[in-house]
């Protein structure tokens, strides 16, 4: 307890010439502990800095090395056009077809771009370079997850360049969203490789296509894939079961 009380009341108590004086009956005694001063220091480091910090760094590390892959792959598809027959650069050639403006400026109509758009995809464009260029704007801008450039003809080539190191391909359009300003394409794609190892691509995504709005073109392409970038490389190095039932066969 925070007291002691100790009750007592006096008897034969004697006056020594003095006046009598009341004593209290009770007299409380508390204790006399010493102070004790406690110190707290508080250290610690921001461990949601950190990870966001080592997140970022980890960040930068794939983009740099998507980068690479991605401008490798495009000047492999380059000698690839060199070294390889130009029976699929064929397929590749673009659609001549011509989209008549509304009067007004020479506006293309949104509706005969998309439709334009949902053809372009049965000919697999991304991978034959089958685009129909007149719903594009010459200048459109192209991105992925690994970078952007400028300019339909440098998509057209690398398209069909890409086509080259593909033994396979299966692509479908399997959605298409109209909004203000753009629509959006979701598509499944997958094909084989030709490289000897015959490495497998598959993957989900979707593409945005941004409308000009005074020509009604397209000027910008955004792809978006539904698999993390690190995977789509993982992809390009593994070896499918097509690789190892040749290599069974050969053995």
């Amino acid at each position: 307890m925070a007291s002691a009380i100790l009750s007592y009341t006096p008897s034969n108590f004697q006056q020594h010439n003095i006046t009598q004086h009341r004593i209290p009956s009770r007299i409380c005694f508390r204790p006399n502990h010493p102070q004790q001063i406690y110190k707290f220091r508080c250290t610690g480091e921001n461990t949601t800095d950190n990870k966001t910090s080592t997140n970022s760094q980890d960040s930068e590390k794939n983009n740099v090395v998507l980068k690479v892959a991605w401008y490798s792959s495009e000047l492999l598809g380059i000698a690839a056009s060199v070294f390889r027959p130009s029976s699929k650069s064929i397929e590749g050639s673009s659609s001549g077809r011509k989209l008549s403006g509304d009067g007004l400026g020479g506006a293309v109509d949104r509706a005969m771009v998309v439709e334009t758009i949902k053809d372009d995809f049965q000919r697999s464009y991304f991978v034959t370079g089958a685009v129909t260029v007149d719903a594009y704007e010459e200048d459109c801008e192209f991105a992925d997850p690994a970078g952007s450039f400028k300019g339909l003809s440098r998509f057209k080539r690398n398209c069909t360049n890409f086509g080259l190191l593909i033994e396979k391909s299966d692509m479908k359009l399997t959605k298409w969203e109209n909004f203000e300003d753009k629509g959006i394409g979701h598509w499944r794609f997958s094909c084989i490789m030709s490289f000897p190892w015959k490495p497998i691509l598959s993957a989900t995504g979707f593409t945005e296509y941004y409308f000009d709005a005074q020509t009604g073109r397209v000027n910008r392409h955004v792809e978006h894939w539904n698999v993390p970038k690190m995977a789509l490389l993982k992809q390009l190095v593994k070896p499918s079961k097509y690789f190892w039932s040749k290599k069974t066969k050969d053995g």
